[in-house]
């Protein structure tokens, strides 16, 4: 809990923004979906004074699979009537118009655990600080720490949190977190839920990996502007 709050006021006091490659993978209902690889920019949420003075702001474009790529999606914080911007990818991409959608709308999050307001590493770490904060009133967890691990060849803290009995009231068998070691900030959650047979392995729930971060890359408002010529909105 306490590399958690730490991290995440590091993030708040010391990141504004950074560009990746997203590597996501989730279980919706009873369905692993294929991993989905995607080009994103984030600008993070900055408050002043009780107010929001730079929303969040987020920009993804899909490399793969095929039947995706091109794909894009943007959403900043408090503009548009809360509305995402987003067109397919594939074949239909380019000639299927780009259309407004409600985030939480059934439209925006097919084949999605969580809406794109969620997005970014500074709401995985507030995830898991109210998940560590809730779980740890249970007192049935069990923590390890793995200081050789590895993400992209970079080195990493892995945190690996697990409940050994499942519990209603837990949301997950075994989670971990990966926190790049030079950068401070998480670049791999995974999460398992336990199997259907004490014998077999456990089932994976997400899994969210960022490669190739640049923090502070010096996004603008051009780069969440819908009407962005290097972008395929139309």
């Amino acid at each position: 809990m306490e590399i958690a709050r730490n991290g995440l006021d590091f993030i708040r006091q010391n990141v504004t923004d950074y560009t990746c490659v997203l590597i996501k993978r989730e279980r919706v209902g009873t369905t692993l979906n294929d991993e989905e690889w995607m080009h994103a920019k984030v600008r993070c949420r900055k408050v002043e004074d009780g107010r929001i003075a730079t929303p969040l702001s987020v920009y993804l474009k899909f490399l793969k699979p095929d039947d995706v790529k091109g794909q894009e999606v943007l959403w900043v914080e408090g503009k548009n009537n809360g509305k995402l911007i987003g067109h397919p990818g594939g074949k239909l991409g380019k000639l299927t118009p780009s259309v407004w959608l409600d985030p939480h709308g059934p439209i925006a999050m097919r084949g999605n655990r969580y809406p794109i307001t969620e997005a970014g590493i500074e709401n995985l770490v507030v995830k898991l600080i109210e998940k560590g904060e809730r779980d740890r009133k249970r007192d049935e967890c069990e923590v390890k720490f793995y200081e050789d691990a590895k993400i992209n060849k970079r080195p990493c803290l892995l945190i690996e949190v697990k409940h050994p009995t499942a519990r209603p009231y837990f949301d997950f068998h075994i989670a971990q977190i990966y926190i790049d070691k030079e950068m401070n900030v998480p670049v791999r959650y995974a999460a398992y839920t336990w199997p259907e047979n004490a014998s077999e392995k456990p089932l994976l729930l997400e899994e969210y990996t960022y490669v190739n971060m640049k923090l502070n890359a010096g996004l603008t408002d051009e780069d969440f502007d819908d009407h962005n010529k290097n972008y395929g909105f139309h």
